[in-house]
């Protein structure tokens, strides 16, 4: 198989996801810890969406989610890329992050959002980038400001039936 790297870090590199990679995103999207800001685990038809979802961004964007590989075993720990994602009345560029529990307070989603971070400025010339995230998601909000960005504004989203507060942290590029 040929290996798509988007993004290589000291210990990772980041590649676009296959249809192989179904059971590592299982790990990931069917853990009902990692999960918590979704409002729960997905089942394999909601994992396969999500898996075709990133294909497609790929084609259309030339980025999506990739699967974050450890270089030291080659095995997929977690997803971390960048996508358009809708704020308020417009579209952002946002860089997210989900890692297998296993692979937690390790630094890896830190490494992998610091090589989206610049991969959004070197390669795709973005002048601002931004993870939105659950207020209730320390964690995440903990690796974005690790990233460099800082809370801008706050915005309720709708999914699953459920109101969720996020908030967008954003780091523009410095010239």
């Amino acid at each position: 198989m040929e290996i798509n790297k988007r993004v290589e870090t000291e210990r990772l590199y980041l590649r676009e996801m296959v249809p192989s990679d179904f059971s590592s995103l299982c790990k990931i999207l069917q853990d009902e810890k990692a999960m918590y800001a979704y409002e729960g685990p997905f089942d394999h038809g909601e994992v396969q969406e999500w898996l075709d979802r990133q294909i497609a961004r790929y084609q259309k964007w030339g980025f999506g989610l990739w699967a974050v590989v450890l270089k030291e075993t080659g095995e997929m720990i977690g997803q971390c890329g960048l996508t358009m994602q809708p704020w308020k009345e417009k579209e952002v560029l946002e860089i997210g992050y989900l890692f297998w529990r296993a692979f937690w307070h390790q630094g890896y989603a830190t490494e992998a959002a610091k090589g989206c971070k610049d991969y959004a400025f070197k390669v795709l010339h973005a002048q601002e980038v931004c993870s939105i995230i659950r207020d209730t998601n320390l964690a995440s909000k903990n690796v974005a400001i690790r990233n460099g960005m800082k809370k801008m504004d706050t915005w309720v989203k709708h999914y699953r039936g459920v109101d969720m507060p996020h908030e967008r942290y954003v780091v523009q590029k410095m010239e």
